[in-house]
């Protein structure tokens, strides 16, 4: 409730600052203020369960150790976020203060989706989540590829909406208390009524939509390589691991009892993300595209967490999203100071910059799932979670093969780093390389690694 509710007002409070504070870089030390804060006041609700606000929500939200840990996990990540980034979301646009309130009203979809109680929170998390992303994707007015992009997500976001509330619709209809909370869907271990299961596939629909899973995945691509780099670290990161996280929440509370009746809706789902997604990055030259396509790749990784439903995954969905969120947002962050977007341009990297080469190995290593890193354990637990469902035992072989595929094309750039001569005399802009930037690569990367060493570090936020 904390972060909800913070999380909504520090967004106003940016809004106004981008009115009365006429400096760029102001808006970015306030933002980094508001996050902290936030952090801090849901950390206080995670241990003792204080509230700085007392609202009756009517138990249409529900809080516990589960969702208030992803809260502080995506928290944590925007302000890593923020930290790396923030100059390069002030040579965006003039109105920066605006970008910085559209990503507090982000969190706070975020904070929505991860604690709703019945399915019109559900809506209303996605939608905070979804609507100022829109905006932030054609936030480059000028770039006709950024107007596409904005355009296109809009168009296919209201689609699934549409998809999303017919779900809804079906549910309340077929539900025999005509209930939205997610725990009165199914009371049962029957056989689920028509207009249930008609609802249930139209759910799976929108929020395999939302988190760029095939075959719902055609607009990521474009919309990722169009979208500012850096608001598109974000989209890809923290809102991804939300909608998965909505996306657990939901069918474990509502349809868990039946979960072997959709379990191979899930498994079609999952075989056919992994597949399209790693084989298509395979053939990428942009760096921005590939990580497009290998964030649908890390999507059906992520989907296995649905398809086991057990404690296991539930650990591995925290790992996963802490894992992902951090080497991707530190990627992101040394591909936007790069020259050039493809491969090509990250020739030569580690002699000009040997260090942020060194983390940009780490980050790679981590999304591939080399042991010693944050990104193998997230795996292993994904994969542990997966057999000890009992069912489907292929599904893991499939995961691992396709693991070993993503180790191609994430190794492609390290080559190009290590083995390559540059192209150009200068890979990246030294004078955008401030000692503190390269400080927080190596802290992220140092984080990675003690995540893959002692993931208790997370996973004892679930059970304090």
């Amino acid at each position: 409730m904390n972060a909800i509710i913070l999380s909504a007002i520090w967004g106003i409070v940016m809004m106004f600052s981008g009115v009365f504070i006429k400096s760029k870089t102001a808006p970015k030390y306030i933002a980094l203020a508001g996050i902290f804060l936030i952090f801090l006041a849901n950390a206080a609700e995670l241990n003792n369960g204080f509230l700085l606000f007392q609202v009756d929500t009517h138990d249409m939200l529900r809080t516990n150790s589960f969702n208030l840990t992803f809260i502080a996990i995506a928290l944590a990540g925007t302000a890593l976020f923020f930290l790396l980034n923030g100059r390069d979301i002030e040579k965006v646009g003039q109105h920066v203060g605006e970008y910085f309130a559209l990503l507090f009203f982000i969190l706070c979809g975020v904070s929505l989706s991860a604690t709703f109680n019945t399915l019109l929170f559900l809506f209303i998390g996605i939608e905070i989540m979804s609507i100022p992303l829109y905006i932030l994707t054609g936030s480059d007015k000028l770039n006709l590829k950024s107007n596409e992009a904005a355009l296109k997500y809009f168009l296919m976001g209201s689609f699934s909406t549409g998809i999303m509330l017919m779900g809804i619709a079906f549910i309340y209809g077929g539900t025999p208390n005509a209930s939205f909370f997610i725990n009165n869907i199914m009371m049962g271990t029957g056989k689920m009524p028509v207009m249930i299961a008609v609802g249930l596939v139209f759910l799976v629909v929108a929020m395999s939509f939302k988190v760029s899973a095939a075959p719902f995945h055609f607009w990521t691509p474009d919309v990722y390589d169009g979208a500012p780099t850096v608001f598109t670290s974000f989209m890809s990161t923290i809102v991804k691991v939300a909608g998965f996280f909505a996306f657990v929440r939901l069918f474990e509370n509502s349809f868990g009892a039946v979960h072997g009746q959709w379990q191979n809706l899930i498994v079609f789902i999952t075989v056919a993300t992994l597949l399209i997604g790693n084989i298509t990055a395979v053939f990428q030259q942009s760096v921005k595209r590939m990580l497009a396509y290998s964030s649908i790749a890390q999507a059906g990784f992520m989907m296995l967490a649905l398809f086991a439903m057990n404690d296991r995954a539930k650990e591995g969905l925290i790992l996963y999203s802490a894992a992902y969120s951090l080497a991707t947002i530190g990627l992101f962050a040394i591909l936007i100071k790069m020259k050039d977007y493809t491969i090509e341009g990250f020739n030569g990297l580690a002699k000009k910059q040997p260090l942020i080469a060194l983390t940009a190995v780490v980050f790679l290593f981590s999304l591939t799932g080399i042991p010693l890193t944050a990104g193998f354990q997230s795996k292993f637990f994904m994969l542990m979670a997966a057999i000890e469902n009992g069912n489907h035992f292929w599904i893991v072989i499939i995961a691992v093969l396709f693991a070993a595929v993503s180790a191609f094309y994430y190794f492609r750039i390290i080559q190009a780093m290590y083995f390559k001569e540059p192209l150009a005399e200068e890979v990246i802009e030294s004078s955008e390389i401030s000692l503190s930037f390269k400080m927080l690569l190596a802290i992220t990367a140092i984080l990675i690694i003690v995540l893959g060493i002692y993931p208790e570090l997370i996973l004892g936020w679930l059970y304090h």
